[in-house]
């Protein structure tokens, strides 16, 4: 069995929830065998992402073994003359991995988890974005529950009816291109309020996740830390840019939350120097760690520090699935991130499935999904979509008084 072909789908979600577009792969073997998968983040043009991904099968992976993985890997991490960390070629690489491993799980008949470690769970905790969308109908529809605590908490009861035992929500936004700043004093207050509201309506029921993207400063992020320990989030996620570990370090150091880190991080190199750091919570992406093997060998560096994983998911449901098989056969799992919409349901012929907030194990061969071409086809890539949550061209200060509606206007 040799690695025969591509075919590469550029997509855009809707509603922007989810990722601004996502690439999908689809590889064949030369005796017929079918796997998808799915790249994150590449930070280019959906197109040109494509013909990075085209241009990496054909220069690495006809003709070779689909078990050659860590040569395959070694090859794409070593392109270039490179050999080290690098988000877009480990992103490449990552879609066109989860495939070949959708593969191997076709060819011996297994899940995925079971050729890597076996189904260590029997299901699978998971957790949401308190998003708007779950509002549509009640008095709070049309509320800001990104800014607005008393909102954010009616849409976390709303979670918590469905069963989702663990939210989270970023209010300390907006995110600018700058890099770490210290937040005002107003966007201080109202993240703080924002978790005051959320814990006092779901009590002891849900765990609150505090999530950033990577907006503070050191010093900022531990004065935000002291006003939110009481609250108990899980976790602080990412509170500093991802360049700045040691500074990420000093936050976990300061701080009784746990703090976590991950999307925007790529292979075990780049994880364990988090690790090192005092991260205890890793969020490795999928689709832009390194694929299925890397990201099993993050989880088992993470074990050597007594810390967990828990995979990011902010993409479509192909690289929602391989993640899930990642953290079915880890022992340091600790919870799942899901996003769920109809255009998630709808490339797929069979939707990725919840009960009560937890995913149960697949049981079919490879990733246990199948792509419905017709219906990534129908909304086709051109220049891309919006994100629900975008990051401002514009400089904030200390002392920022600007609404979100303005800066999104100038950025």
């Amino acid at each position: 069995m040799k690695l025969k072909d591509i075919k590469t789908y550029v997509t855009v979600p809707p509603t922007g929830i989810g990722g601004s577009f996502w690439v999908i792969v689809k590889v064949t073997t030369d005796n017929g065998i079918e796997g998808i998968g799915e790249c994150y983040g590449i930070p280019v043009s959906g197109d040109i992402a494509a013909r990075m991904v085209e241009d990496t099968f054909e220069r690495f992976f006809v003709g070779e073994d689909p078990h050659n993985v860590e040569t395959l890997f070694r090859r794409v991490y070593s392109a270039g003359f490179t050999q080290r960390p690098d988000v877009s070629m480990m992103a490449v690489f990552s879609g066109i991995e989860i495939a070949i491993w959708d593969i191997l799980g076709k060819a011996h008949e297994q899940p995925v988890y079971n050729l890597i470690g076996g189904k260590f769970h029997e299901r699978l905790r998971t957790y949401t974005y308190i998003y708007a969308d779950v509002l549509d109908g009640t008095e709070w529809e049309g509320q800001d529950v990104y800014h607005e605590g008393e909102a954010a908490a009616a849409a976390a009861l709303r979670y918590v009816e469905m069963g989702f035992t663990a939210l989270k929500q970023d209010p300390a936004g907006p995110y600018s291109f700058q890099g770490g700043r210290e937040l005002s004093l107003a966007e201080l207050a109202r993240s703080e309020h924002s978790v005051k509201c959320i814990r006092e309506a779901v009590g002891d029921r849900a765990d609150i996740l505090f999530g950033t993207h990577g907006q503070m400063t050191t010093s900022s992020a531990i004065r935000l830390a002291k006003r939110l320990e009481k609250y108990d989030p899980l976790w602080f996620e990412e509170p500093c840019p991802p360049d700045q570990m040691d500074a990420i370090g000093k936050v976990a150091a300061a701080t009784s939350i746990p703090v976590s880190t991950g999307e925007r991080l790529t292979t075990k190199m780049e994880f364990h120097a988090a690790l090192k750091a005092g991260v205890s919570i890793l969020q490795p992406d999928i689709g832009r760690s390194g694929g299925i093997w890397e990201t099993k060998k993050i989880a088992v560096i993470a074990e050597l520090y007594n810390a967990q994983i828990a995979p990011h998911i902010y993409c479509g449901p192909i690289a929602h699935a391989a993640a899930a098989h990642v953290a079915f056969s880890c022992p340091n799992f600790l919870i799942l991130e899901t996003i769920q919409t109809d255009f998630h349901d709808a490339i797929l012929k069979k939707p990725l499935h919840w009960e009560q907030g937890y995913m149960d194990a697949p049981t079919a061969p490879g990733l246990g999904i199948e792509l419905d071409e017709e219906a990534v086809l129908a909304q086709p890539y051109t220049t891309g979509g919006t994100l629900h949550l975008e990051m401002c061209q514009t400089p904030l200060s200390s002392n920022n008084s600007k609404t979100i509606q303005e800066l999104g206007q100038e950025g």
